[in-house]
């Protein structure tokens, strides 16, 4: 937590994926992204830095980054705690006894509130927006920002729909049904309404989509997972775009035509939007991205300035980039 303007308030979600099973949250159960025993403290930077000039528009508002321990995006709600491995599936109850104790901390005073999240994290700002919304003063300006969190509903390279079968299991495993938006759930299979292209349509609450049309997390494992990859011919191309093939790269532009199509309709919107053609997952967290003199940029805007001028009504930054490789400013992800 950090402390700043009383009368602005920012929540950061923190990422870390979902688990799927009894057996794939047990794995979890006994690390930073299932127990808070195991958290080890975090700097706060980006989005969440104290520096005016590094963050000019939210350094000096109260900032609270929110852990991630449930793998659920804070949606798991199952009344029954598992006999033989003592797991708890209470993510909602997470999130809004959170929520519950930063009003009383001062933010049921709040004249702007802005919840964001990275990945995961990014998905549960926009799965949580509205209630968000409700729950913080009336006459307060609220808007959520969804870092990374725009995972879209597409079928993987070997023609399986893994993604869709992946949410099905994380909703089914922590009975999350009940906590995603009912504008969603009252028209579609519940499980559909963990990806954001069903949600945001009917979202009241002013978002702002930044993400990467090529989003790093989703080529490596929406689009290429292991399970359509067995002889691991896309291995070397996921973990450095320079070393994909001329067929990868169309299927990756594919990919990224996709994306877009998933995006809302922008015409008489209050939806932001930051669309880079970069290699990468999460670029609000880290100041490298979020705002430097080498950040990635839009129309020579970067993240930063684009994210502030949107939520202060400056203006309606609503941009998206080119294909790749046009975007020099890109900072894209390599792993060893």
């Amino acid at each position: 937590m950090s402390f700043g303007h009383r009368l602005s308030s920012s929540r950061c979600l923190q990422g870390g994926g979902w688990c799927t099973s009894i057996q794939d949250c047990l794995a979890r159960k006994d690390t930073f992204r299932g127990s808070s025993k195991y958290m080890k403290p975090l700097s706060f930077s980006g989005i969440l830095g104290n520096r005016q000039k590094s963050n000019p528009d939210f350094y000096n508002w109260n900032k609270v980054k929110i852990r991630y321990c449930d793998g659920s995006s804070f949606t798991g709600d199952v009344d029954e705690v598992d006999p033989a491995t003592n797991l708890y599936f209470r993510g909602a109850k997470v999130w809004l006894a959170v929520i519950e104790e930063l009003l009383e901390k001062g933010m049921n005073k709040a004249e702007k509130a802005l919840l964001s999240g990275c990945s995961a994290g990014g998905l549960a700002s926009i799965l949580h927006c509205d209630r968000f919304h409700d729950l913080v003063p009336e006459n307060a300006t609220v808007k959520c920002l969804s870092d990374a969190g725009f995972f879209i509903n597409t079928k993987d390279i070997s023609g399986a729909e893994s993604i869709a079968s992946y949410y099905s299991n994380v909703v089914g495993t922590h009975g999350s049904a009940k906590n995603l938006p009912s504008s969603c759930t009252a028209r579609m299979t519940p499980s559909m309404c963990f990806f954001p292209q069903y949600v945001v349509p009917e979202m009241r609450t002013p978002l702002f989509i930044l993400n990467a049309a090529y989003d790093a997390w989703q080529i490596k494992n929406i689009l290429a997972p292991s399970s359509a990859d067995p002889h691991k011919t896309w291995s070397n191309c996921k973990l450095d775009i320079n070393q994909c093939s001329s067929d990868q790269l169309e299927t990756m532009h594919g990919f990224r035509s996709q994306f877009l199509s998933a995006l809302p309709v922008l015409e008489n919107s209050s939806i932001g939007m930051f669309i880079n053609s970069c290699y990468a997952h999460c670029q609000s967290g880290s100041q490298d991205t979020w705002l430097a003199a080498d950040s990635p940029s839009l129309n020579n805007t970067p993240i930063a300035t684009a994210v502030g001028d949107w939520f202060y009504g400056r203006t309606m930054f609503q941009k998206i980039d080119c294909a790749y490789p046009c975007d020099s400013s890109c900072i894209n992800r390599v792993e060893d």
